[in-house]
C-alpha cells in the first residue's frame, strides 16, 4: 500500500500536462492551479524556481498574504525552502524564508548581530535536531535522567523565549523525532537515561511552551507516522546533515503551511457528506433501509461506521456537519432515522441537502445557509465524477480524493489536515451547535416575507464588554481566524490583546448575542483608537453567522456612544481589501460614512 503521509494522497496526481503549464505559468492563478497536486521534492522545487522568477522580477503576488518565516537549526535547512515556498502557495501564501546560518542557534538567539535583525518576521521555526541537545548517557540513574531533560527544556524555552521578544514574533517550534535503534527493545523507553526515554520525556515538557503566539510543529508525530527507520537516513545525515529523508520533504513542508494557514483563520470549519457509499455502503434508493451495508460485524459495515464516528468526532470539537446527496429527501433521510446501526442522526446534520440538483449547487446553497464562504468547505464523496464536476465548479471547495477501500476514508480525511487547530477554546465545542442554531433561523427567515418581524420574534439580547482576561483567549482566536467580516484583518497575539485591554488610549469591545434559539457567544470584537476630537476604528470583526441581523447597526450606535462621552465628534473607519473580505467593501457606505 502507498504511503499516505509520503505521497500525500488526499491530492490528485498531477497531470500528464504539468510539465507544460509549469513551463507556461505566468500568473497567480497558474502558480495556485500547479500547487493543489501532489507533488514530489522534484517538482517542488521546480515550481519554487518558476515562481522565484516571477517574483523575482517584481510581479505583483496578490491576492496571496505575504508572509515572512525564519529558520533556525542545526541542520541543513536550504533544501527545505523550495518546498515550504512551493506548498504555501496552495494555502494561498507568498512566503519569504530567511534562513540563519547553519548550527548558529544560541547565537541568533541571544548576539545583538543576527541574521533575523531588521527583517521583519512574522514566524520563526526553531527546527533543532535531537542531535543538537547534550544527551548524557547515564542508564538507570533518575536524577542524572531529571536534570538532562530540564537542562535540554530550558535551553530550548530560553531560545525560543529570546528570538520571541527580540523579534517581536511568533514562533513555531519542533519536538523531536526519536531514536530508530534500541539497545533494550521493548524496555528502551521506560529504562530511564537512555536517549528514547529522554527525547520521549522532553517532548511531553516541551508541550507546555504552547502559547497563543508559540505553536508546534509536531515531528514526533509526522515521525512515528511514517516510521522511524524511514524518517532518519544515516547516510544523509553524516553526508550532508540533513535531519530527516528528503523524499518527506513534502509533508514536512505541509505541516508547517497548515499550521501557518491556521493562524491566519484559513482551517476549514464545515465538512459536507455525500451518502451512498460514503456513509454507508450501497444505493438507499435501490437497496432500501435493510440493504444498505453498516454496522458491526461486516468488514466493509465496519468501515463506514468509523467514517460516521470519525464525522461525530469532528462535530463534537466544533466541525460543522451538513449533507449534499443526489437523491429523494425523504428516502435519504430514512437511514438517519430508521436504521439501528446508524451512529450519526438528523440533529447532527446543520444543513441536509438531499435532491436532484448537481452537488456544487448544493454546497452553495449549503454555505449560503450557514453564512460560511466556500473555502470553509470540506466535500467528502466516494464518486471521483462529483469531485471532478465540484472542484471545476468550486475550487475553494477541499475536496480530498479518496481511495477504493472505504476502511481508508477516515485515515484520508484526517491525514489531509484540512482542520488544522493551533487552540481550542468553550466556543470551539460550541460551535456546531451555533451554526446548526443559525440555519434553522435561516429556515425561519426563508418562510418569512416580514424581516423586521423575523427579527422581532428572535427575542434577540446583545452585550457589550470591554476586553477582559475571561474572553481574551477567545478574541484572539477571531481577530486572528475573522476573514470575510473584517474590516482591516490586523492579527494581535495574546499580549498584544492584554496591552489593548489595560490602555486607555484604547476603546475595546467583546460582544455576545443570545436570542430564543440558542447563544450565539461571542461574535464580534472592537477596537478603537480614542483622539481627543475623533476615534479610529482600528478593528471591527463580526462572525458570519450573525449576518443579516442588523447587529452592527446597534453596534456602530454603541461606538458612537461611547466616543460622544469620550469628548469626540468624528468617528474614522478603515477597509484595507483582501481577497476574502469584499463582502464588508461597503459595510461603511451603508452605515452612513464618508468616503474619503
Amino acid at each position: 500500500m502507498d504511503n499516505i503521509y509520503e505521497d500525500l494522497l488526499w491530492l490528485q496526481k498531477p497531470t500528464e500536462e504539468f510539465s507544460k503549464k509549469l513551463s507556461n505559468a505566468s500568473n497567480i492563478t497558474d502558480f495556485k492551479e500547479l500547487a493543489k497536486y501532489s507533488l514530489d521534492e522534484t517538482q517542488l522545487k521546480r515550481l519554487y524556481n518558476k515562481f522565484k522568477n516571477f517574483r523575482d522580477n517584481n510581479n505583483k503576488t496578490t491576492p496571496l498574504v505575504p508572509l515572512k518565516i525564519g529558520i533556525i537549526s542545526n541542520s541543513t535547512t536550504n533544501l527545505i525552502i523550495p518546498s515550504l515556498i512551493s506548498t504555501a502557495l496552495r494555502y494561498k501564501i507568498s512566503l519569504e524564508v530567511i534562513e540563519a546560518e547553519f548550527d548558529q542557534i544560541a547565537q541568533e538567539a541571544f548576539s545583538e548581530d543576527s541574521t533575523f535583525k531588521n527583517q521583519k518576521l512574522d514566524f520563526i521555526l526553531v527546527a533543532i535536531d535531537y542531535r543538537g541537545l547534550s544527551i548524557s548517557k547515564k542508564i538507570g540513574d533518575k536524577n542524572s535522567s531529571d536534570k538532562n531533560i530540564d537542562d535540554c527544556y530550558f535551553y530550548i524555552k530560553s531560545i525560543i523565549e529570546s528570538l520571541r521578544l527580540k523579534f517581536n514574533t511568533q514562533i513555531i517550534f519542533q519536538n523531536f523525532a526519536n531514536i530508530a535503534e534500541s539497545q533494550f527493545g521493548s524496555f528502551e523507553g521506560r529504562l530511564q537515561g537512555t536517549p528514547y526515554n529522554l527525547i520521549l520525556n522532553l517532548n511531553r515538557r516541551l508541550d507546555s511552551l504552547i502559547s497563543n503566539n508559540i505553536f508546534l510543529l509536531d515531528i514526533e508525530n509526522i515521525s512515528s507516522n511514517i516510521g522511524l527507520s524511514n524518517w532518519h537516513d544515516p547516510t544523509l545525515w553524516n553526508l550532508g546533515k540533513l535531519s530527516f529523508s528528503q523524499k518527506y520533504l513534502p509533508i514536512y513542508a505541509e505541516y508547517i503551511c497548515r499550521i501557518l494557514a491556521a493562524r491566519l483563520g484559513m482551517s476549514r470549519r464545515c465538512l459536507i457528506l455525500d451518502l451512498d457509499n460514503t456513509l454507508w455502503g450501497g444505493i438507499i434508493g435501490d437497496d432500501g433501509v435493510e440493504g444498505i451495508i453498516i454496522g458491526n460485524g461486516n468488514p466493509t459495515g465496519e468501515a463506514y461506521l468509523s467514517i460516521q464516528k470519525t464525522a461525530l468526532e469532528l462535530r463534537q470539537r466544533g466541525i460543522i456537519l451538513a449533507v449534499s446527496s443526489k437523491n429523494d429527501d425523504k428516502i435519504a433521510r430514512k437511514p438517519f432515522k430508521e436504521h439501528p446501526d446508524m451512529i450519526l442522526n438528523e440533529d447532527h446534520i446543520a444543513v441536509f441537502q438531499a435532491n436532484w440538483t448537481d452537488k456544487a449547487s448544493n454546497i452553495r446553497a449549503i454555505a449560503k445557509t450557514l453564512s460560511l464562504g466556500l473555502e470553509s468547505m470540506v466535500f467528502l464523496d466516494d464518486n471521483p465524477a462529483e469531485r471532478m464536476q465540484v472542484r471545476r465548479e468550486l475550487p475553494d471547495v477541499a475536496i480530498p480524493e479518496l481511495p477504493d477501500n472505504p476502511a481508508l476514508y477516515t485515515r484520508t480525511l484526517l491525514a489531509a489536515g484540512y482542520f488544522e487547530s493551533i487552540g481550542f477554546s468553550d466556543e470551539d465545542l460550541k460551535r456546531a451547535s451555533y451554526y446548526q442554531d443559525n440555519a434553522k433561523r435561516a429556515e425561519i427567515l426563508n418562510q418569512s416575507s416580514d424581516i423586521d418581524g423575523y427579527l422581532k420574534s428572535l427575542n434577540m439580547e446583545i452585550n457589550f464588554s470591554s476586553f477582559d482576561k475571561i474572553g481574551r483567549a477567545r478574541i484572539v482566536q477571531l481577530v486572528n481566524k475573522s476573514n470575510q467580516f473584517n474590516l482591516t484583518t490586523k492579527r494581535y497575539n495574546e499580549g498584544e490583546i492584554k496591552d489593548f485591554e489595560e490602555n486607555k488610549n484604547f476603546y475595546t469591545s467583546q460582544i455576545r448575542l443570545k436570542d430564543k434559539l440558542g447563544d450565539n457567544g461571542m461574535i464580534s470584537v472592537i477596537i478603537c483608537k480614542k483622539n481627543f476630537k475623533f476615534w479610529e476604528i482600528d478593528t471591527w470583526l463580526m462572525s458570519c453567522r450573525v449576518l443579516g441581523r442588523k447587529v452592527e447597526i446597534i453596534t456602530l450606535q454603541n461606538i458612537i456612544q461611547n466616543a460622544k462621552n469620550y469628548g469626540a465628534d468624528k468617528l474614522i473607519g478603515f477597509y484595507n481589501k483582501t481577497e476574502r473580505n469584499g463582502l464588508v467593501k461597503d459595510h461603511y457606505k451603508k452605515l452612513g460614512f464618508e468616503k474619503t
